[in-house]
């Protein structure tokens, strides 16, 4: 099996990264109101770059849907199939494309889910757990 690709941690995403080393999950917010991830340097809504700021997210949020493989597309996740990619909304408005820690059949459409950070290679991963 081969090793699970890693991130690669910039300047600008390595708050996120940090934060998740120490369990806890940070977005971007704008002064203009919007939030976002994955991080960037500007805002998605007014295109500054200089009125965001990193913010720390509740940990909750909403399963908005998800996909099932069954085929692994990198030979890292051939012993992991069938695995799911979902999307997240957080309480807090952004969405993040992460995995539910649940079993496969039991994923539904605006379940609630938790944040659970799970080390992985080394390097912390935004995860979540049903609520």
């Amino acid at each position: 099996m081969s090793e699970l690709p890693k991130p690669e941690i910039t300047e600008l995403n390595a708050p996120y990264w940090t934060a998740l080393g120490e369990g806890r999950l940070l977005f971007q917010a704008c002064a203009c109101g919007r939030r976002w991830l994955p991080p960037r340097r500007e805002c998605p809504a007014c295109l500054r770059d200089d009125r965001w700021a990193w913010q720390e997210a509740s940990g909750r949020g909403t399963l908005v849907s998800w996909v099932v493989y069954h085929t692994a597309y990198h030979p890292a996740f051939a012993g992991r199939t069938p695995y799911n990619v979902a999307i997240v909304a957080l309480e807090e408005g952004p969405h993040l494309i992460t995995n539910i820690d649940a079993p496969n059949a039991d994923l539904r459409g605006d379940m609630p889910v938790r944040l659970a950070v799970a080390e992985e290679n080394g390097v912390a991963l935004a995860r979540f757990r049903p609520a």
